[in-house]
């Protein structure tokens, strides 16, 4: 079963918190969600990234997400092959450097209806 990789800021969580219909989404998936995110420990409590209800997941900028070590280092932390994963995520860069790792990913823009999200896990999982 794969795991379902859920970007951070802008996408899970905005400045009005968790996005409660995409966690409401994320539910229906029996699969293991880990939420991805740049941010230091620090950041994270600023940005609402607390509580959260799955696996959070930083190398705290080194690197971010827009290089491709992060997440070389992210699949190799939890033993997992970029075929064992799918990922949305809202950063352009982000989402390349991604699929130069061959993970599925899904350009999720901010603001995106949850209809797009939901044909892509169904498609990929």
């Amino acid at each position: 079963m794969k795991t379902i990789l859920v970007d951070a800021w802008n996408t899970f969580v905005t400045v009005d918190g968790v996005n409660s219909s995409m966690h409401a989404l994320l539910e229906n998936y029996k699969n293991t969600k880990i939420i991805l995110t740049n941010a230091t420990k620090q950041e994270q409590v600023k940005l609402g990234i607390k509580d959260m209800p799955y696996t959070v997941f930083s190398l705290e900028h080194n690197p971010d997400k827009t290089n491709p070590k992060y997440f070389s280092k992210m699949l190799s932390y939890f033993s997992l092959t970029s075929d064992d994963v799918v990922y949305f995520e809202h950063h352009k860069n982000a989402v390349n450097s991604a699929k130069s790792m061959h993970i599925e990913t899904l350009w999720f823009e901010q603001g995106s209806d949850l209809v797009i999200l939901e044909d892509f896990l169904d498609k990929h999982l």
